[in-house]
């Protein structure tokens, strides 16, 4: 992306030399000394963003006066929330929110023809990347085969989709595709996308450099902020926006300094540390803030560590966790086999730019916590929330207790597998998964993780037979350094084959259970467990057949796959027996030193070097995927992947204006913590289910539906399973789990269903929810959903960032409750008819308005509630029907 220049700040225009060429930056020192403010205290992740503002202030969408904010931040104790506009550089994709993403751009350049302007228009302005990551599915798994078997399903199932966006590539320009099976989007971005200092050429065609920064259409690529790239997540529709030239709206944020001191003690990971982390900030609360870690510890943490841990940001809630440049970047940069003159213009520019973290780096922060890593012991988290931390020792008891207070299924129940037979009761492992960006991109725990492998094959022990095991890297390398360590033939051997390079289990595509255990666990209403190396372990995520997951680090996978049994204390009780009797986890845990000693002798640079030569060219089945050269896309009629969305169909040239509400029905009375897992389709579905049922009228058999996450360009498929996940709970209903409802009759019906009468009624809806509504993965379905079903407001306790950022692009306002009000208060039922007001005329930004509520039995009450559209930018969304109709209709304008 060409960087525009249009301000007279040329006194903050400098220039600096390294790695054998000379570039132009602009200088937060010079600024401070040009009198535009005090800026050297200011966190190094603050810093990032205020050289934004000196970059492109023009007077208009970035002044002066918002450069000086940056000052007044610091002068205010890390507080001053002034709006501001910020121009990432940089747009990171993964297939299942990049296919939506792409059929909107493509459903843009047909709208644009529309309202007569010229279908080249529509064209990513910042470079874009897609890395198709979401889609392999374990089918297969524990066989040498697995792996390519799993591929070529994948293809099958999914040519609709590879094929679009292979025209996609090239139909756009600053649009590429990294093929299938090549790794995990955060993974791929941290080891080879990433620069850290990015560079282009300004209109006067001088080269610029600048902090390399992005967002993504993944909440996890807060992932990149551990080497020092600031990223993260956005809903698919203001990433859409982003790349098509419209600036993030934001407040400029408070900034939590986390200081880490200490050493990781004997036995323990960086997997143990975060879940620690998460912990700590989700007591301390930083949604919507930064967090950026500090302290000596970070002298004895390596990269892969810190990328664990900003990877994390979503589950503690904030919008990044960052960690400065300094010595460990740079050696990062080189293992990785990045170009020696970026490394040393890394070097450069953050010294002279105050980005360097040294021992006198002590910024400012708005708050602290503090860590010290030698207390940190091996732990997990679970059952269904990433923050609910149990130390190792208390793991036994603490599924025992989850037991008797919430699932109460003591059942046991006989089956035979294979001539294996076994009594499956309530604790028993079925999934244990080496999976994720968080923990397959760190080689310390991977390589831990072979060792326990190699310990355990020595001495007898393989997996339970009821656990469906996996290893999915996140990328190529991993493989290159566990063969090359000689561990993945011991991972083998204890049934963790390579079952694919993506998300996997982390995102639900954990494929099926063998039909013998499934039975199992539906006869005894069990309630099965996973353990798996990922982020996220909400409930219906994992399996359908699997109630409580839980977190781990990936030698702790595998020791509990050995074992089996949540009901076993691994730092006690043998996780089973071998072959010279019982074998417990200190005899198969490795040391500190023999992990290191691997991870130097095998993780090299020219493993790196080799694996990212041809990242963009894929295998042969990705070459051979033919598509034709076109400017819009030919929409093939019968596709039940892709479909052209109705956004802009029938669209007109001038937007509308905010209408209040009148009249409308709960569509849906909601808890605490509904998460973007609970409201936007994920994972598979079934036959009875709308979606499948539009499935089936179309002649598609069971076995081909494939994934929610799959069939995201199809709004018809997506539409359906809103709100449809087989684990959330409507309060209008007794008890129910699964996406229903009362209709507008008073009788049970889908969520769907009941969405459609009202539509065809002209009657509004409206969504109640707890606290943290929308908490989880940055699903753009989970706003486009709900828009398409009619919802015109969701009204909530608190909202998470991403998904009330995706609500207000999509035209739904997010309300929150005021002066402690909640659905519980008020005494809801969902039989209330609602209305709000002071939504029409000269609406401001956090309005405090009327809700007036009318129960059943004739009471009326109103409330106040508060307007969540946060800035000016966002009411003109609003007002257009969402953020891609304002940019389309400025487009056609222009």
């Amino acid at each position: 992306m060409t960087v525009t220049v249009g301000h007279d700040l040329s006194r903050t225009r400098k220039t600096l030399t390294a790695g054998g060429q000379t570039v132009s930056y602009y200088s937060i020192p010079a600024a401070e000394a040009a009198g535009l403010g005090a800026f050297s205290k200011l966190p190094a992740a603050l810093k990032v963003v205020l050289e934004n503002m000196l970059r492109f202030e023009d007077g208009k969408t970035v002044t002066v006066d918002d450069i000086k904010a940056f000052s007044d931040w610091g002068k205010q104790g890390g507080q001053n929330p002034r709006e501001i506009a910020y121009r990432p550089a940089r747009v990171l994709m993964q297939d299942f929110t990049g296919v939506p993403a792409v059929v909107d751009l493509a459903a843009m350049r047909d709208g644009i023809k529309g309202l007569g302007g010229d279908p080249q228009q529509i064209n990513p302005l910042a470079p874009v990347d897609l890395v198709i990551d979401h889609s392999v599915m374990i089918d297969e798994f524990g066989h040498p085969r697995a792996f390519q078997l799993n591929v070529d399903r994948e293809y099958e199932r999914n040519m609709e989709r590879y094929v679009f966006l292979k025209w996609g590539q090239k139909a756009f320009n600053n649009f590429r595709v990294v093929p299938p099976g090549t790794g995990i989007c955060h993974q791929v971005n941290l080891e080879y996308l990433a620069q850290t200092v990015w560079t282009d050429t300004d209109q006067t065609g001088a080269v610029v450099a600048y902090p390399d920064t992005l967002v993504g259409t993944d909440s996890h690529t807060t992932m990149v902020n551990g080497l020092a790239v600031l990223g993260w997540g956005v809903g698919g529709i203001e990433a859409e926006a982003a790349m098509l030239g419209q600036p993030v709206s934001m407040l400029i944020p408070e900034v939590v300094g986390f200081k880490l001191t200490g050493t990781m003690m004997e036995g323990t990971t960086a997997t143990d540390l975060v879940l620690k982390v998460v912990q700590m900030l989700r007591k301390h609360g930083v949604v919507n803030k930064f967090v950026e870690f500090y302290g000596d510890g970070l002298d004895r943490l390596p990269l892969a560590d810190r990328a664990t841990i900003a990877n994390m940001a979503p589950e503690y809630g904030a919008t990044c966790g960052f960690f400065p440049v300094d010595a460990e970047t740079l050696r990062y940069l080189h293992m990785t086999g990045r170009d020696e003159a970026r490394i040393a213009l890394v070097e450069a520019y953050a010294k002279a730019n105050g980005m360097w973290r040294d021992e006198a780096y002590d910024p400012i922060y708005t708050s602290t916590l503090h860590l010290d890593m030698g207390t940190i012991v091996p732990a997990i988290s679970g059952p269904k929330r990433p923050q609910d931390f149990l130390p190792l020792t208390e793991a036994k008891s603490g599924f025992a207790k989850e037991m008797e207070a919430t699932f109460k299924r003591p059942q046991g129940v006989q089956v035979a597998v294979k001539g294996e037979e076994f009594t499956m009761s309530s604790g028993k492992v079925v999934i244990a998964s080496i999976t994720s960006c968080t923990n397959t991109s760190n080689p310390y725990v991977m390589i831990g993780a072979g060792l326990v492998a190699r310990k355990a094959r020595q001495l007898g022990l393989t997996r339970k037979p009821w656990v469906k095991t996996s290893l999915a890297p996140g990328s190529q390398v991993v493989s290159e350094y566990l063969n090359a360590a000689g561990l993945q033939d011991d991972l083998d051997a204890v049934g963790f084959n390579l079952v694919g390079y993506g998300c996997t289990t982390c995102i639900g595509n954990s494929g099926p259970l063998q039909p013998e255990i499934s039975a199992a666990i539906s006869e005894g209403d069990l309630v099965a467990t996973a353990v798996l190396s990922g982020n996220r372990n909400f409930e219906g995520r994992i399996s359908p057949d699997v109630r409580a997951n839980y977190l781990a680090s990936p030698p702790l996978v595998v020791a509990y796959a050995l074992a089996g049994d949540m009901n076993i204390d691994l730092t006690t009780e043998p996780l089973g027996m071998g072959t010279n009797g019982p074998v417990y986890l200190k005899d198969v845990w490795p040391t500190n030193k023999e992990i290191a000693d691997l991870v130097h002798a095998t993780v090299t640079r020219a493993a790196f070097q080799k694996k990212y030569a041809d990242v963009f060219k894929g295998d042969e089945k990705w070459q051979a995927v033919e598509v034709t050269d076109s400017e819009t896309y030919d929409w093939p009629p019968t596709s039940t992947y892709i479909q052209n969305p109705p956004y802009f169909k029938g669209m007109s040239k001038t937007p509308g204006t905010i209408q209040n509400i009148t009249g409308a029905r709960v569509l849906a009375l909601l808890g605490d913590m509904i998460t973007t897992d609970h409201i936007s389709p994920a994972g598979s579905f079934k036959a009875s289910t709308p979606a499948g049922k539009y499935l089936a009228d179309r002649q598609v058999p069971v076995s081909d539906f494939n994934s929610y996450g799959a069939r995201r360009g199809n709004h018809e498929v997506m539409m359906r399973g809103t709100f449809a996940n087989i684990r959330i709970k409507n309060e209008m209903l007794d008890g129910v789990e699964g996406g229903y409802t009362n209709g507008p009759d008073g009788v049970q019906t889908s969520i769907y269903d009941a969405a459609m009468d009202y539509m065809a009624a002209g009657t509004p809806t409206v969504i109640f929810g707890g606290i943290e509504y929308g908490a989880g993965s940055s699903r753009d379905w989970a706003a486009k959903g709900t828009a398409l079903l009619g919802v015109k407001a969701v009204i909530a306790e608190s909202f998470e960032r991403i998904h009330r950022s995706n609500l207000v692009g999509m035209g739904v306002i997010p309300f929150e409750f005021t002066e402690g009000m909640t659905r519980k208060s008020l005494n809801l039922k969902g039989t209330e008819v609602i209305s709000i007001t002071g939504l029409s005329g000269d609406l401001k930004p956090l309005s405090l308005v009327d809700c007036t509520i009318a129960y059943a039995d004739g009471t009326v009450k109103t409330i106040q509630i508060k307007c969540r559209i946060d800035t000016e930018i966002e009411i003109e969304y609003v007002e257009h029907g969402g953020v891609l109709h304002y940019v389309l209709r400025d487009l056609a304008k222009a």
